[in-house]
């Protein structure tokens, strides 16, 4: 296993009571910051509620100091990485991720909009109907709602029961009474006792230091302020309840006066609640033929106070109580287990995925403050949540504790390597000679393997293409995906993210992360997929669906590829495949250690694999999303045979991004999910923009972002030489090796695969960047909007006519 590169993350409380954790992770390309204030939206006065979710809203306006434009929102995009806020019941978070170099200039902008919103009347109407507008999303998200119904069964004066999504009624910003509630909250919360900044990169432990003694310089001192317990989740006789929402059973158990380290045994036992292995609980009910999932999660902590949810997505009308008594027996059974050893596996799963984390995911899980294991706290924590649960002492069912995870260890044997134990030096021999001839065919294969990231380390990518003779069906696709979760989930935990998808008449298995563990992952892939029934039963319940604009991004990839038939004939489908495929940043030694797994590949290897053919006319799909809202997707393609073009479509999306959103979300208000970017497909590079409206019909989005659109080039023309060099210089050096996280990086070198693009392509395209002039972008923006290479929309409304035709 290779060495563990993040140690636990330094913590202390700075003079002025800011508490701050910071954590030196040298293998990391970017920086993260995770600020946690101490106050959500259980702690807004009775009369207000969705105050907390306003307050966080209206701090992401301008500033004094950074007017629209130049804010947080805007710098971090501009530097291309990613900025979000969250309110929770009891706390709210705020976190962005830079490249080390804009670092600075991100916190300096956080403490600035905490330090010093503006709270303008104007400012406060607009975000009201946008979260008016998140209001009414949110209250036809089946996903929302049925999450919300899952606290039925508590105490009505609970917290837990209330309205906190806040809403036009709820936030009446022009009353005297909402303002001084809003500004008390404000003054009360937002200062350095109440936060918790956590930071991560590769910054030295004193860089970062002094980065967060800047930040509580420029943020109000105060005292922590405790903030007032809640009532009991349920009353003193009951502790649990059930419901039942289309053939989905859910368990619930309030717990209270929980110790301290009751977040890390609850992560624990749902660890291994959920673990589909023979001789647990969802393998016994898979046998039984009683329930296909299981998904234990806490939807609450606070306090003491915890409640545990346990979704089951049944297969049979079995009644619930008999799915309870296997619960409550496999929880005995689990209680009287010595946890030693699943203790130590769960520890070097979670110091796996630690080594694959971004600085933003590192940053925010040390705001979570968990240990890194089970500790003695934390079993001590255990047996009192086993106990509030019920767990009973004369389990009776048989039960056995998981195998350990094959791919956490160092040396991970092959799915048919149970003759290598013990093997004599001959049968070492004719496995020598065996990894020679499959090291020869991997030479002359269509695998490439790209020395484009030399300074991945200890990660690494592979991605392997099917073309196929026809369209994967849902049935077949679902099972494949089915029989693949098991393995997914344990590749996960060792640090490989696995997936295998489907788009059009294509498949694309995909692996990035740590790279030790890849050969054995891919190996057990390709038996599974090549010897799987792939059977997926036709009356499964239906997922729940995602918001609208989800769903559309979702079947974009499909829509870019020619219409074909389909099939759920595995066999035949494999018969008639053609594969090609990328390995980048892998060693010598994982290169030789894939030969093997290489070999076995289904389909014929194939390294003329052509991308798909651009349509010259605007395409238009309609998709039925099953909601009332309205979304609207608009995939620009850049011409596909120059670099030089996608580089002028590059530097394009990057000076639309801000300006799109402050017209369509901020001035116009047409909906909260709007958003413009560059996005690549197949291999085609695009300029990609989305809406979705609770009110605005997709015609009209479209004829809003035309509008946007058509007057691309007289902005362009309005931005002064300086600004036009450093947007340029700015989005350049997003592509330096320095500061590209490897699976981004690994992404654009598929994607360059796909188009066709040189071995150098990384080091090529920054360099098209800068010689992008202001005569050139401005051409590149008038031939966007003649569509000289085919619009592709979809949505969820008809097609208006001409020019656009109905898609096949």
């Amino acid at each position: 296993m290779p060495a563990l590169n993040h140690p636990r993350p330094h913590s202390e409380t700075l003079a002025n009571g800011l508490r701050v954790t910071l954590r030196h992770a040298p293998d990391l390309k970017r920086s993260a910051a995770a600020l946690r204030v101490a106050a959500g939206s259980h702690d807004v006065p009775l009369a207000w509620p969705g105050l907390a979710h306003f307050l966080e809203h209206l701090l992401f306006l301008q500033t004094e100091r950074f007017p629209a434009g130049q804010g947080l929102m805007a710098y971090v995009q501009g530097h291309g990485g990613q900025v979000n806020a969250r309110t929770n019941e009891r706390t709210t978070d705020y976190f962005f991720e830079l490249p080390a170099p804009a670092f600075a200039g991100g916190l300096e902008r956080l403490s600035d909009m905490l330090a010093h919103p503006r709270m303008n009347p104007d400012d406060q109407q607009r975000e009201r109907e946008v979260l008016q507008a998140e209001f009414v999303a949110w209250s036809q998200d089946a996903t929302a709602q049925q999450q919300l119904a899952l606290f039925n069964g508590l105490c009505e004066t609970h917290p837990l029961r209330g309205f906190h999504a806040g809403n036009r009624d709820s936030l009446p910003v022009s009353q005297p009474e909402f303002q001084h509630a809003l500004r008390d909250f404000y003054q009360r919360f937002y200062q350095t006792g109440q936060m918790t900044l956590s930071l991560a990169g590769p910054q030295s432990l004193e860089a970062l230091k002094a980065l967060a003694q800047s930040f509580a310089d420029a943020i109000p001192a105060g005292s922590m302020i405790a903030q007032q317990a809640p009532a009991p989740l349920m009353s003193a006789s009951q502790n649990s309840y059930q419901q039942m929402h289309a053939h989905r059973l859910h368990l619930l158990f309030a717990l209270e006066a929980l110790p301290d380290s009751s977040a890390d045994a609850l992560a624990f036992l749902c660890h291994w609640l959920n673990s589909a292995k023979p001789g647990g609980l969802l393998a016994g009910l898979r046998d039984r033929g009683w329930a296909t999932d299981l998904k234990a999660a806490p939807v609450y902590q606070f306090a003491g106070q915890a409640l545990l949810h346990i979704e089951l997505t049944l297969s049979a009308d079995v009644p619930s109580t008999a799915i309870g008594e296997q619960l409550m027996d496999w929880l005995g059974f689990f209680a009287r287990q010595d946890w030693t050893p699943l203790s130590a596996e769960y520890a070097a799963l979670l110091q796996r995925q630690q080594q694959v984390s971004t600085a933003l995911q590192l940053a925010r899980l040390d705001n979570e403050q968990l240990e890194a294991g089970l500790s003695e706290q934390g079993a001590i924590a255990l047996k009192q949540v086993l106990d509030q649960i019920g767990a009973v002492d004369n389990f009776s069912g048989q039960w056995q504790l998981p195998t350990p995870n094959p791919f956490l260890r160092a040396d991970v044997p092959a799915p048919n390597a149970g003759l290598i134990r013990g093997q004599t030096s001959a049968h070492r021999g004719l496995r020598t000679f065996a990894q020679d001839r499959s090291r020869s065919r991997r030479e002359r294969s269509p695998m490439q393997f790209s020395n484009a990231l030399p300074d991945m380390g200890a990660q690494g990518a592979v991605y392997l293409r099917w073309r196929l003779d026809a369209a994967p069906g849902t049935l077949l696709q679902s099972g494949l995906e089915n029989d693949l979760q098991a393995l997914r989930e344990e590749a996960r935990q060792a640090g490989v993210d696995f997936s295998f998808s489907a788009s059009g008449n294509e498949w694309l298995l995909k692996m990035s992360g740590l790279q030790e563990p890849m050969p054995s992952v891919l190996e057990h892939a390709l038996k599974a997929l090549t010897t799987a029934e792939a059977v997926c039963s036709a009356d499964e319940p239906t997922p729940i669906a995602l918001m609208p604009i989800r769903q559309l991004l979702k079947v974009l990839p499909d829509h870019c590829l020619e219409p074909s038939a389909h099939s759920d004939d595995l066999q035949r489908l494999w018969s008639g495949a053609r594969w090609d495929g990328l390995a980048v940043g892998l060693s010598a030694q994982t290169q030789a250690a894939m030969g093997l797994a290489l070999s076995r590949i289904p389909g014929v290897p194939d390294s003329q694999l052509t991308p798909p053919s651009a349509q010259s006319q605007p395409q238009w799909n309609t998709i039925d999303t099953e909601s009332s809202e309205h979304a609207l997707l608009l995939f620009c393609p850049s011409p596909p045979e120059s670099l030089a073009d996608e580089a002028a479509w590059r530097l394009l999306a990057h000076i639309c991004q801000t300006p799109f959103y402050q017209r369509l979300r901020v001035e116009l208000q047409l909906g909260y999910a709007v958003f413009s970017a560059l996005h690549q497909v197949h291999g085609q590079t695009g300029l990609l923009l989305g809406v979705q409206s609770p009110n605005v019909a997709p015609v009209d989005l479209l004829q809003h972002i035309e509008q946007f659109l058509d007057g691309l080039p007289q902005m362009i023309r309005g931005i002064d030489e300086v600004s036009f060099i450093a947007l340029r210089q700015t989005l350049a050096d997003q592509f330096a090796s320095a500061v590209l996280p490897n699976a981004q990086a690994a992404e654009l070198l598929w994607q360059g695969k796909l188009a066709g693009r040189s071995s150098d392509y990384l080091s090529q395209l920054p360099q098209a960047i800068l010689l992008v002039d202001r005569p050139t972008l401005i051409a590149a923006a008038q031939r966007l909007k003649q569509a000289e290479h085919g619009w592709r929309c979809l949505s969820n409304g008809r097609c208006p006519g001409l020019p656009w035709q109905v898609a096949k």
